[in-house]
């Protein structure tokens, strides 16, 4: 090895001073020369070369002298000392790090950590050589950076640790699950954060840019969300309070069904507030998914990096966070791992965030009562509904398109937008009124998908065009109760009666003689196969018809209303239990329907203001309908002769007429005897056939 000291000490103008003098570090005083000069020879040319240890003209590196090749390293090492001590770092990494240093408060020793890690992600040549060290604990990592950038133990200890700026900002933080080699113990914010931070000075807010996205303008407005009455003003005089007076520690919690418009209400409070919207992402540049830690990482980061800005945080999909441990072999999710300082984040952040989320239930309660606010945005009102298809489809709709789509209660306004845009967008291939049932067709297909009922092309519950209450037979004034009901706007009716006699249909005319909005809810839609199930079902029906100001129409009620007194298992009087908990609590009117009155729950029958029998129709009243039935589908008028025959029908209902009318349609009735005979068919099915002209009691 006779070369001259100038070779020896040559220094690569291709990497910077600073990380030869910490290549020097990591192998003299750290002793990883152990490895890279053995018995052997030279373990990395690349990195003797750079060095100046040897250059390419010398003997191979097989053939070294150990003694000699480790006591020249040395040689290199204290020359190191002396000439590199003020080296500096690259441009750009120098002023990226004094611009997060101004904005996020780190100290001297968190940027000389920062200028570390940054490098050693980088630097190839630095992390193999750093390799040599082997796999280090946490305490190792300490003292190793003691060495390596020259600082007290105790500073480097502070700055990593959990209060420290550097993991509270998300920037760098120090993996303390267990050994491992020290690039991987110094995990950087993002695997572009340490490319980012040398390739050119960047405004700080780019170096989150595939961790934070700035949000994008809303497509509803206000009045889309105005079923969310007093938590909607109270959420947005909070969001102006904080925002007016920079409050510390202001979280909402928003949940409720895909596509119910969580992120548009985000958006639109933001654009309401004059604020920037960042949004937590859920994927990288490249389209891939990130895990719950990395973005908890990078909520972390905005509320360092965003604390002097008029701004908002989005943390959409939160169950990454709070549901990612599945629950499985005591596997806990990031928000466990990390409870305690999610508790003082939410309790200390200085930038307002929203979080988001499908559902409530994954959620400790422990986290729920730290949210300022927790709101369920649910499916908008059938009014509001219309508004945001009129908004979404414009002229592409015919009216009897627009009913029926509006009349999914389930209905998201992410659904109808989405089938809007595919329609818009080949609308020129879909001649005259296609463009309707094309959208109906798309909305239905993903309604389904979501598990909800379709869309309905035809109501068999509604009866003909014709229908009237005085063809009900109730044993009292409808109209007159419906007057009592439209000044009152509250009462709880209790209709019962054999199948057909025209209950339902009763609270579908009453909700359209009082002009309000109506929520039917079958027992199909309550009953719950999970313990306390249908409980949450039927507070959640109160619940949205209370805040739509709606009729709430309860069919087959005896499914859980039956009497407590023959209860076998407890959640056979938990579902009474709640039921009656919510009848005394509603404010609106409630209709409930059973065609079993035998074995309701005696609470529950006080509880209802009037009870009401639906019976078989009275022979005026039956003949009154066959006319108008015969007319409506443009027969002749019946003659005489045939009422005494329909008297015979003592069992008939209205919804027998309403089957009838049905049946019209693909087997055609030639005259009104035609009817009669459908009608016999009808009443010949029922348990008992056609009764005796005492009648039915």
């Amino acid at each position: 090895m006779a070369r001259s000291q100038t070779s020896k000490l040559s220094i690569d103008t291709g990497r910077s001073e600073l990380v030869k003098l910490w290549l020097l570090r990591i192998l003299v005083p750290l002793n990883g020369q152990q490895e890279f000069i053995n018995n052997l020879g030279i373990q990395n040319g690349r990195l003797a070369e750079t060095l100046g240890l040897v250059t390419p003209s010398d003997m191979a590196f097989e053939d070294v002298e150990i003694k000699k090749a480790r006591a020249q390293l040395r040689r290199l090492y204290l020359a190191g000392e002396k000439k590199y001590q003020k080296a500096e770092l690259p441009n750009a990494l120098t002023e990226n790090i004094r611009r997060l240093a101004d904005l996020v408060g780190l100290s001297a020793i968190d940027c000389r950590i920062l200028e570390f890690a940054t490098l050693i992600h980088n630097d190839r040549l630095l992390d193999d050589t750093a390799d040599w060290l082997g796999q280090l604990s946490t305490s190792q990592v300490y003292q190793t950076l003691s060495v390596i950038l020259e600082q007290p133990e105790s500073a480097i200890r502070t700055a990593l640790s959990s209060k420290g700026v550097l993991t509270q900002s998300g920037i760098v933080s120090l993996d303390r699950t267990g050994p491992g080699r020290l690039r991987n113990k110094l995990d950087l914010l993002s695997s572009r954060f340490a490319e980012s931070m040398l390739v050119s000075e960047e405004d700080p807010i780019s170096l989150l840019r595939d961790m934070v996205v700035a949000g994008t303008s809303p497509h509803l407005q206000w009045p889309d969300y105005e079923h969310l009455g007093q938590s909607l003003t109270l959420m947005r005089a909070y969001l102006r309070h904080a925002i007016e007076t920079r409050r510390k520690g202001v979280n909402i919690f928003l949940y409720g069904n895909p596509g119910t418009g969580k992120s548009q209400l985000a958006r639109l409070l933001a654009q309401e507030l004059s604020c920037d919207m960042f949004e937590v992402a859920s994927e990288d540049e490249d389209g891939d998914p990130v895990d719950g830690e990395r973005r908890l990482r990078a909520f972390r980061a905005a509320q360092s990096f965003f604390a002097e800005r008029q701004a908002l945080i989005l943390f959409d999909e939160v169950e990454d966070v709070f549901s990612d441990g599945g629950g499985l072999f005591g596997r806990r999710s990031t928000a466990e791992k990390h409870k305690a300082w999610i508790n003082r984040a939410l309790e200390q952040n200085p930038v307002p965030a929203l979080w988001l989320s499908n559902s409530v239930s994954d959620l400790d309660n422990a986290f729920i009562r730290r949210f300022d606010m927790v709101i369920e945005l649910q499916v908008p009102t059938r009014k509001q509904r219309e508004r945001i298809i009129r908004d979404a489809c414009g002229d592409m709709l015919t009216a009897k398109g627009m009913e029926r789509i509006a009349a999914a209660e389930r209905l998201t306004p992410a659904v109808i937008a989405r089938a809007a845009s595919v329609v818009s967008a080949i609308r020129e291939a879909l001649p005259g009124e296609q463009t309707s049932s094309a959208i109906e067709h798309l909305v239905g297909n993903t309604l389904e998908a979501q598990g909800h009922a379709p869309l309905k092309k035809n109501d068999a519950s509604r009866l003909p065009d014709y229908y009237e209450v005085s063809l009900v037979n109730a044993g009292t004034n409808l109209d007159e109760v419906a007057k009592g009901l439209a000044l009152t706007k509250e009462g709880r009716l209790c209709l019962y009666g054999p199948p057909g006699t025209g209950k339902t249909a009763f609270g579908r005319w009453l909700a359209d003689k009082l002009g309000l909005p109506l929520h039917v809810r079958r027992a199909s839609d309550l009953l719950s196969k999970f313990v306390g199930g249908t409980e949450r079902n039927i507070a959640r029906a109160f619940n949205e018809a209370s805040d739509a100001g709606a009729v709430l129409l309860m069919d087959e009620v005896d499914s859980f209303l039956q009497d407590r007194a023959g209860a076998q298992r407890s959640w056979e009087v938990t579902e009474v239990n709640e039921m009656l908990s919510q009848m005394e609590s509603f404010s609106g009117i409630l209709i409930a329907s059973t065609n079993l009155m035998d074995g309701l729950d005696q609470a529950a029958l006080r509880r209802f203001d009037l009870k009401l029998k639906f019976d078989y129709l009275k022979p005026e009243q039956a003949w009154n309908l066959f006319e108008r039935q015969c007319q409506a589908l443009g027969l002749a008028s019946p003659e005489i002769a045939l009422k005494r025959e329909l008297e015979i029908l003592n069992v008939l209902t209205p919804g027998d007429f309403a089957t009838v009318a049905r049946q019209h349609r693909f087997r055609p009735a030639k005259d009104p005897s035609a009817i009669l005979v459908a009608l016999r068919e009808e009443c010949a099915v029922k348990a008992g056939g056609v009764k005796t002209a005492i009648g039915f009691i």
